[in-house]
């Protein structure tokens, strides 16, 4: 199984569409058809504890369904996920006892799920990702002040510097175009694959 992680904005679904391409079977993150992804943009308060439970239960349905599937992948994971809810709370968007009933789940369930055989971080820049935002033009996303996007990311580089439940491979996509770009696209898709190929000889089993 392989996740791909990285913030708004930074390229994993399209990413994912292209290891699908390569024989990957998809887990996407469950945007479409979410009841409350857009109200929270606009009333984070109200809305920061149902969302991350929504997410929470929809990414444990996909990581006990893609553990049963040879070379699964999801745009973001449960790992993600508590990276959201900690920040919420941080902010007071989420209240402590709120963060409290998130947390005891979270723990329950990243106990239960498989670990990934490989987990991708897009890294990227503020500004990058801003501008792939805007460029994307969700019309939820767009009245999101900066400063939510800075905090994110401080928060993403965190997490992942001392990331250890699984094997990492860290790509930093500032000058890498790969929605565009046929050779920034190769180039990633490589690194991907060399890595899985070293990790598959590294534990045969």
């Amino acid at each position: 199984m392989l996740i791909i992680e990285g913030v708004v904005g930074v390229g994993k679904s399209s990413l994912m569409n292209y290891l699908v391409e390569e024989g990957f079977t998809p887990f996407p993150e469950p945007v479409v058809n979410n009841p409350i992804l857009d109200r929270f943009y606009y009333d984070r308060k109200r809305y920061a504890f149902p969302l991350q439970v929504f997410f929470l239960a929809k990414r444990f349905e996909h990581l006990t369904a893609a553990a049963q599937v040879e070379d699964a992948v999801m745009d973001r994971s449960i790992y993600g996920d508590g990276i959201f809810a900690a920040m919420h709370k941080e902010t007071k968007t989420m209240e402590a006892e709120e963060y409290g009933v998130y947390e005891q789940l979270y723990k329950v369930m990243i106990d239960e799920v498989k670990k990934p055989d490989l987990l991708v971080y897009l890294q990227v820049s503020v500004d990058v990702a801003m501008k792939r935002i805007q460029k994307r033009g969700r019309d939820f996303e767009q009245s999101v002040e900066r400063s939510y996007w800075e905090k994110l990311n401080q928060k993403y580089e965190e997490y992942f510097s001392t990331y250890d439940q699984s094997p990492i491979l860290i790509i930093n996509v500032d000058h890498l175009d790969f929605e565009s770009s046929v050779d920034d696209r190769l180039y990633i898709l490589m690194r991907i694959k060399e890595t899985l190929e070293k990790l598959k000889h590294k534990n045969p089993n």
